[in-house]
């Protein structure tokens, strides 16, 4: 069965999909119709759309909007034309993209679309980021997304939001990915990604005005297996920026409760990267942020308590592959030196997972101060999340008692 796996991932997949398809919503006699095509590449001198869906064995096709504009209420789709990840520009492919690769590369265009000033880079696997960073080079914010979670991002997809140079090229070609999406690549840039043959080297010509698609909407389609449809205006952020923020306080049985401790402006900094990059992460998750870059990321579990667990225990799990890839080249998994293993674990248990000092954020409220505590006790120093829970009083309480900070955003960040 895994030789017939193996020649399933490598076939391209007939798909039976329309050249074209049309969603109407219908009021009585008004028809409110969007118009897609189905779109195509030729590689190798074969045309065709995506190679197959979620999984080898699933016909799968990708249609971009070409006309109709819909309004339901006070909301409105996007503008027809106005093409990202529906309409690529493979520059380099070796075989034809998979829907996981597109989906991949549209949600770290969902995260990118709020980082356009300064060089960023987001990791991608499965729809989830696995790292990103900000910093003073895109190399800089490579490498470290890159180490964020080293581990995941194998055979993922890296988003950057400049024009790649060969420097950063370097840092690539000497992993294994996926998909490689920007606006631009310089000279020299392809033929050193070019080592990596079956690289889908992506350029996105609108990138450049990644940042007018904030707040723009689409509908979300879920389809259930009755063949019923939920759809849904998509989720947009409102908390963008600091003035949009409020200091944590809440009014309990007669008593004002409200924290202690205004954030630094380097945790307000490292708040706000977070919460967009979390507005791009599986429902009810939690994450850690220092210095512009993901430390832990949690991604949607049942309860609270147990997705800031999990985000704590990545963190030193990812640290410790870090540092041992960093002094041994080696990954943390394959050290058979238990004197090194050893001595790597205690530096990273003197670090907290590099916890120390991060950020804690969190797309829903927490019921109890018990989720709280999880980020505190590895000296998680300033908090956001939305607020409004019957209990957030337990929560101030959590950071006067640890001199954390905390701030509410007053918004939900529920996705996908």
């Amino acid at each position: 069965m895994s030789t017939d796996l193996k020649k399933m991932y490598k076939t391209i997949m007939d798909d039976h999909f329309t050249p074209a398809m049309e969603i109407s919503f219908v009021n009585g006699d008004s028809r409110q119709t969007l118009f897609y095509e189905k779109a195509s590449w030729i590689i190798d001198g074969v045309e065709k759309g995506l190679r197959y869906g979620e999984n080898p064995g699933q016909e799968a096709a990708l249609y971009r909007l070409v006309n109709g504009n819909l309004a339901l209420g006070d909301a409105k789709t996007i503008v027809p034309g106005k093409h990202l990840v529906s309409d690529i520009e493979l520059l380099q492919s070796g075989k034809h993209p998979g829907k996981t690769n597109l989906t991949d590369a549209d949600n770290s265009l969902n995260i990118l679309r709020y980082f356009t000033d300064t060089p960023c880079a987001v990791i991608v696997k499965h729809n989830n980021p696995c790292g990103a960073a900000r910093a003073d080079s895109l190399e800089q914010a490579y490498a470290k997304a890159y180490m964020a979670d080293r581990i995941a991002a194998f055979g993922g997809c890296i988003a950057l939001n400049k024009a790649v140079d060969k420097a950063t090229a370097e840092g690539i070609a000497d992993q294994y990915a996926e998909v490689v999406v920007a606006p631009e690549f310089e000279d020299g840039v392809i033929e050193i990604l070019g080592r990596r043959k079956n690289l889908r080297v992506i350029r996105i010509n609108a990138m450049d005005k990644l940042q007018s698609f904030i707040g723009e909407r689409v509908v979300d389609f879920k389809s259930l297996m009755d063949g019923g449809i939920v759809a849904q205006w998509s989720f947009v952020p409102k908390t963008l920026k600091k003035e949009d923020l409020f200091i944590a306080s809440t009014d309990y049985k007669g008593t004002t409760y409200k924290v202690d401790r205004v954030p630094t402006d380097q945790e307000y900094e490292d708040m706000l990267f977070g919460w967009l990059v979390e507005s791009g992460i599986t429902s009810n998750s939690v994450i850690y942020v220092k210095d512009n870059c993901t430390v832990g990321i949690g991604t949607g579990e049942q309860d609270r308590v147990g997705v800031a667990e999990i985000a704590v225990d990545k963190a030193y799990r990812k640290l410790c592959d870090r540092y041992c890839f960093e002094r041994y080249n080696i990954s943390f998994a394959d050290m058979t030196d238990e004197d090194k293993k050893a001595e790597i674990e205690a530096d990273v248990a003197k670090q907290k997972g590099g916890l120390i000092g991060s950020s804690m954020i969190s797309d829903a409220f927490f019921p109890f101060r018990d989720g709280i505590d999880v980020g505190l006790r590895q000296g998680v120093t300033a908090i956001i999340q939305p607020g409004g829970s019957m209990n957030d009083y337990q929560s101030i309480e959590a950071c006067n008692e640890n001199g954390a900070s905390m701030v509410y955003t007053g918004q939900r960040s529920f996705k996908h």
